[in-house]
């Protein structure tokens, strides 16, 4: 079956067509993305503008014309937290239904880290024992942990990188007392969920998904993505040290000549950075596994779970 995913991210809105059959490994068969950055389209702090809702509509109005070009049968489409947190999201979801027939579902935040959760437990196997899963979007940080295929805990926190940038930053590079300001905020945030993760117990395995990871791996020395998705990729805490304050220190330009680092992402990797630092130093984990399966994969894998005869 070909099965298209419709992203709706905080940064970037995603078209990913994959070849899946249950009981098979979904393979990629074609991906169209923009940064379409809804999260800067808003009015007051929390309404998409009527410019960010059109651009929107006219995303997924292209995207529905290259599924049916590529044979997509199932068309799924989600949105997350920028959607989610906007007062007038279900509003403009609603239009976009009427106008196109396209429904879209808003994940919780729980949600985003159970189902990027579930993606990584079938990647790496049940040989990996007790996953800590980690991942930094634009509006948010997910975490999960767990032993089965559903996580014993799955929590969901406003430090996506794309906010932090929005919200704590005026300046590039951002001024040492706004640094240390972010850092305190951020370590006080996951300080608080860090008993409630580790009673579970230790993880086995501590794995990263999302572009701000990848993105933090491949400038501390990760393979780069033209050599395949199966290539171990790992982020190592000693080397975020030294990279955050780099990172910090840079303007938007000088990063985006760093390998691995887009035009349209190299603002917020600092914020990325401060959030990945802390995540791993409070939950004191020396070392991140990088899965290239996360969210969207996740939400295909749902779906052909739910296959009637399976």
């Amino acid at each position: 079956m070909r099965l298209g995913v419709l992203d709706i991210g905080s940064n970037t809105v995603h078209l990913l067509v994959m070849d899946a059959h249950w009981g098979a490994r979904p393979l990629p068969a074609y991906s169209h993305k923009v940064d379409l950055r809804l999260s800067e389209h808003m009015e007051d702090g929390d309404r998409l503008s009527a410019r960010g809702a059109a651009r929107l509509q006219g995303f997924v109005e292209e995207a529905l014309r290259l599924a049916e070009d590529k044979g997509v049968e199932d068309l799924m489409a989600f949105a997350t937290s920028a959607v989610r947190e906007s007062v007038n999201g279900e509003e403009v979801l609603a239009r976009i239904k009427a106008d196109t027939q396209v429904d879209i579902e808003v994940l919780s935040g729980q949600d985003e880290a159970r189902l990027t959760f579930l993606a990584v437990r079938r990647w790496f196997g049940w040989s990996s024992g007790r996953l800590l899963v980690l991942d930094i979007g634009g509006g948010s940080l997910e975490i999960a942990s767990g032993i089965d295929e559903q996580p014993d805990v799955a929590v969901s926190l406003p430090l996506g990188a794309g906010r932090l940038t929005r919200d704590c930053f005026t300046a590039d590079p951002p001024p040492t007392e706004e640094v240390r300001a972010l850092r305190r905020h951020v370590r006080t945030e996951i300080a608080r969920m860090v008993s409630h993760v580790s009673r579970y117990g230790q993880a086995d395995h501590a794995v990263a998904t999302s572009k701000t990871f990848r993105q933090l791996a491949r400038i501390a020395g990760a393979a780069p993505s033209n050599e395949g998705a199966s290539v171990r990729r790992v982020l190592r805490h000693a080397d975020l040290v030294g990279w955050t304050d780099r990172l910090i220190k840079m303007t938007t330009g000088q990063r985006a000549e760093l390998p691995g680092v887009s035009e349209a992402r190299a603002p917020q990797l600092p914020a990325g950075a401060i959030v990945a630092d802390a995540a791993m130093d409070l939950f004191g984990v020396s070392q991140l596994e990088v899965c290239p399966w996360a969210l969207r994969e996740g939400v295909i894998l749902r779906r052909l779970d739910a296959m009637p005869g399976r």
